[in-house]
């Protein structure tokens, strides 16, 4: 006898959704993923995948792959603008605490390990899902597309991003993101010789990365007004971080000004009251946006499917509905957490006051030289987790 399958749709194919799909799909659910872009091919984007999002790409199968095509970060050094060191970070030690270095990949890569583990006809793109029903105990829950689809499911992964219309629709009440008070700039350039890590300066963070195949991944931050453009981002760059040390205005140039991706940030400073509501669940920026200071925005994605998938683990469509609200109690405490950790970081970084900024530069001078894994313990809780034995 032939048992029908749950089906899942999960809004938004990028690393959480297609983790979750993949999660999913392996514990025997039918899936379909809708992305509202042409292609998966983002530009000027690297991600940084900590030793926790590893684990959960390593239950899905996925981790090795990335590790064979993606960096291993080693040693990393916090720098002044005039290149002092503030503190270095060893790779090694690195990974004798968490277990498991830092890697750094282009996110077209990442997204191409997890397409490549599910069946070819899971995703449909240039599909932008517009209106959601949450469904209950007696009720499939639907979505309804630009297109004037409206597709049905025992269950719908919102990780439609930081602008989720899903969560808005569940949550109306909910205030939604905020502004964090700084912008940030991304690209990747060609290969050049560099220092890895970031150089904090007032109001001011800048940090470079290579790549596995040569080439460097940048990323900028200032203080400024949300919405705040100019014409030319590349020349407001090099204006910015005029006094920096080299080589941060050669990779700076060697980004084709429309290669720069440029994005205010917003955080989740709010937490939701719940990160699922009837049969939907919200996972990634949809559900707790954060600021980039620990990395953790895509990490914590990958996270959430994983443990997505093993509170589901087991339940037939009947019993989506019961078995959500553990999902709920399992994350909404701990990204709450990361939330407000990486929000202290952020703050820290991006002080501006001259007298506040020498502070903080001793402070880190000073911490660098009498405990050399100072810059690693607020880490500690963050890196930690582990998939759920059972969980895929």
């Amino acid at each position: 006898m032939s048992v029908t399958k749950p089906e899942a749709i999960i809004v938004g194919a990028g690393p959480g959704g297609l983790t979750a799909a993949t999660a999913l799909h392996r514990n025997g659910w039918s899936v379909l993923v809708l992305e509202r872009a042409a292609s998966l091919e983002p530009i000027g984007a690297a991600i940084a995948v900590a030793p926790n999002g590893l684990r959960a790409l390593d239950a899905v199968d996925a981790g090795g792959p990335l590790r064979e095509s993606a960096a291993i970060q080693g040693a990393a050094t916090l720098r002044r603008p005039d290149g002092r060191v503030l503190a270095p970070t060893s790779g090694e030690a690195f990974v004798e605490r968490f277990g498991e270095p830092m890697v750094l990949a282009p996110r077209a890569e990442l997204m191409r390990v997890l397409h490549a583990s599910l069946p070819a006809d899971v995703l449909r793109t240039g599909t932008t899902v517009l209106t959601v029903r949450p469904g209950g105990p007696d009720e499939r829950a639907s979505v309804t597309t630009a297109a004037g689809d409206t597709l049905t499911a025992d269950l719908v992964v919102a990780a439609d991003g930081i602008r989720s219309p899903i969560r808005r629709a569940l949550f109306p009440e909910h205030p939604g993101p905020r502004y964090a008070g700084f912008t940030t700039w991304r690209a990747i350039v060609p290969g050049m010789d560099i220092v890895p890590g970031e150089t904090w300066g007032r109001g001011l963070v800048f940090g470079a990365m290579p790549l596995a195949d040569g080439r460097v991944y940048w990323y900028a931050t200032a203080n400024r007004p949300a919405g705040a453009t100019h014409g030319d981002e590349r020349a407001e760059l090099l204006h910015l971080y005029r006094d920096f040390h080299a080589p941060i205005a050669q990779l700076i140039a060697a980004a084709p000004a429309g290669e720069i991706l440029h994005l205010d940030v917003h955080e989740m400073a709010e937490p939701l009251p719940a990160h699922h509501r009837g049969r939907v669940v919200l996972i990634g920026d949809a559900a707790h946006a954060m600021t980039p200071n620990l990395g953790q925005g895509g990490n914590q994605a990958l996270e959430d499917a994983i443990e997505l998938a093993d509170v589901l683990s087991g339940a037939d469509a009947d019993g989506v509905v019961d078995a959500l609200p553990a999902y709920t109690a399992r994350r909404l405490p701990r990204t709450s957490a990361v939330v407000r950790t990486s929000r202290r970081m952020g703050a820290m970084a991006q002080w501006e006051g001259r007298g506040a900024v020498a502070v903080r530069d001793t402070l880190l001078r000073v911490a660098g030289r009498l405990a050399p894994d100072a810059a690693l313990r607020p880490l500690d809780t963050v890196l930690a987790w582990r998939p759920p034995v059972a969980s895929v």
